[in-house]
């Protein structure tokens, strides 16, 4: 939350831009100082298992990115019970959508989200652009201590909130789909990287790990790192420092350097 009033406070911003008519989607955007209409775009989805978390909390990397000439968007979606998850994923690609339409010559869309956010950042592989009339830019993923196969959460206590069916956990679990997507909808140059903390839980480095061989299988520029000596929290809340190891993943993604 500091970093995040830091932000709002110290770089150029438009906050709460409405990317489609739900009361609850709306982005945050944070500008470098330089004015430039042909930028990188990196888009983050925050964490808090589909049932918390606000963008209003999440704009930590904005500094260390935004002083490197990146445009930094914190996206919101409807988080549970008043949206499911089908509506979240709808979500998230109409504001990838709407950013390629409002900013049509970015240097590419960079998409990353930590735990449930990575989840929805996946879902985005499978997005059939033809269907929105637009194919984005898309140059690179950064999915972060994600979950990609629900079922195993059908039965626990954070299903609660969301009222997930045996059919809503399948239909939304990317490592179920990418065997039978049809075309690649991004370029197959385009790089995904799966990382995972340490420390995160058994889980998540069980399914960090089996959806890096999905995507490797079925053709996509794949690789997967573990970051040493950071939970699945502050593998993200890091992202303040610009010498933080992620951050210079991010950096390195986005300028290929």
């Amino acid at each position: 939350s500091q970093a995040t009033q830091k932000a709002r406070a110290t770089r150029r911003n438009q906050l709460d831009v409405p990317y489609g008519d739900g009361e609850g989607e709306k982005l945050d955007i944070y500008f470098p100082d330089e004015d430039s209409k042909a930028f990188p775009l990196f888009l983050f989805l925050h964490g808090g298992y589909w049932q918390s978390g606000s963008k209003d909390d999440s704009a930590f990397m904005v500094n260390p990115l935004t002083a490197q000439g990146i445009v930094v968007v914190i996206v919101a979606y409807d988080i549970a019970p008043k949206g499911t998850l089908d509506q979240m994923v709808d979500q998230v690609t109409r504001s990838v959508v709407f950013l390629q339409r409002r900013y049509p010559s970015n240097e590419g869309i960079y998409l990353c989200g930590h735990s449930a956010g990575a989840h929805l950042a996946a879902m985005v592989l499978l997005a059939r652009w033809t269907k929105h009339g637009v194919t984005p830019n898309l140059q690179g993923f950064l999915l972060v201590s994600g979950i990609y196969d629900l079922e195993p959460l059908i039965a626990t206590s954070q299903n609660d909130p969301l009222r997930m069916t045996l059919e809503d956990a399948q239909r939304n679990s990317p490592q179920r789909h990418l065997d039978v997507v049809p075309a690649q909808p991004v370029a197959p140059a385009c790089p995904v990287l799966v990382l995972v903390g340490q420390h995160d839980s058994p889980e998540f480095h069980r399914q960090s790990k089996e959806f890096y061989e999905t995507l490797l299988r079925v053709g996509w520029k794949a690789s997967f790192q573990q970051l040493r000596g950071v939970d699945h929290f502050d593998i993200i809340e890091n992202l303040t420092r610009e010498d933080d190891v992620l951050t210079q993943i991010i950096l390195k993604t986005v300028f290929q350097k």
